[in-house]
């Protein structure tokens, strides 16, 4: 199925629109009022929560190697997951995992 320019640009700005509506639903609506604590508490872990279910399907089946498991995509996520459990730092965490990976990938071809 092929589109228009004019459709492309109708369906850009209907997902920005989307977009705006859902993000001001939660933060413009009652972005400004005291929330319950058990709310806070559960918002704490939404991007510990979110970023593991970013990452774990493309370490676990990375569509450039054909959905099969590759040793330097588990062995960069296992470093990143030791180093930043140890160091509670994302930085370093994203540093080692790359550091892993690259190093791999030039040592194994």
């Amino acid at each position: 199925m092929t589109y228009s320019d004019a459709q492309i640009w109708g369906i850009i700005a209907a997902l920005g629109v989307g977009t705006f509506v859902i993000r001001f639903s939660f933060l413009g609506l009652i972005g400004r009022r005291n929330m319950p604590p058990w709310v806070l508490r559960h918002l704490r872990y939404t991007s510990v929560a979110i970023l593991p279910g970013l990452v774990a399907p493309l370490i676990l089946w990375p569509a450039s190697e054909g959905g099969h498991i590759s040793p330097e995509w588990l062995a960069a996520a296992a470093v990143t997951v030791g180093v930043g459990y140890a160091t509670k730092g994302v930085i370093w965490a994203m540093l080692s995992g790359a550091a892993t990976f690259y190093g791999l990938a030039y040592l194994l071809g």
